[in-house]
């Protein structure tokens, strides 16, 4: 499969100047886009809710992922690295027209895979850091994040790290990087914290009445 990826940030922009590079380089190209996927989304909005998101989930091996440029994936270089990241690990590729990126394909993936892995590790242990520093500060302050103590849970992989988990997910790391930093699945880390959003509205509904 192949697929056409458009996104614009305001409903004041036209997706028809992507719409027309990715033409017009399929042509030369002699491929033919299968799917269109379009969003009026920022960049800053997490992957889980965007059709990016669902997308790269739906990828499989052989498939080709093609943009007008890399920005038009992430907002920044580590959320593109992460994204590139994902595609190699399923053996799919990303194509950019402006950057002539043919990421997945050749030699020059298998060293940027090694640079994505190690990126990733850095970024795994400023979080840590961030993380253990906001326990911390927390702590000496008195307060207790995520559920009464005592508390039985039914995610038992994550039951001693629910207030990292908590902090990580207001700082705005995705769902995806608490999920593969926890080695759980994106679903357990989605359904703890509808489960923890449910909690604070019942809370929140009983100190009003």
């Amino acid at each position: 499969m192949i697929y056409g990826y458009i996104r614009i940030s305001t409903d004041h922009q036209s997706v028809e100047n992507q719409r027309f590079e990715i033409k017009k380089f399929c042509l030369k190209n002699h491929l033919t886009i299968n799917q269109w996927i379009e969003e009026t989304i920022s960049s800053r909005t997490s992957l889980e809710k965007r059709k990016l998101g669902t997308l790269l989930e739906q990828l499989h091996a052989g498939d080709i992922l093609i943009s007008t440029e890399l920005s038009r994936l992430g907002r920044n270089l580590l959320q593109v690295m992460s994204i590139l990241q994902h595609c190699l690990e399923k053996e799919c590729q990303i194509w950019t027209i402006k950057e002539h990126y043919r990421l997945g394909a050749d030699i020059q993936s298998k060293v940027l895979a090694f640079a994505f892995a190690l990126s990733a590790e850095i970024e795994r242990q400023l979080i840590s850091q961030r993380t253990k520093e906001s326990l911390h500060r927390l702590k000496a302050e008195g307060k207790h994040l995520g559920r009464p103590l005592g508390s039985l849970s039914a995610f038992a992989k994550i039951r001693n790290d629910e207030a990292k988990i908590i902090i990580l997910y207001s700082e705005n790391v995705s769902q995806r990087q608490i999920a593969e930093q926890f080695h759980v699945s994106r679903n357990t880390i989605y359904r703890f914290l509808r489960q923890e959003k449910l909690r604070h509205q019942k809370l929140l509904d009983k100190k009003r009445r």
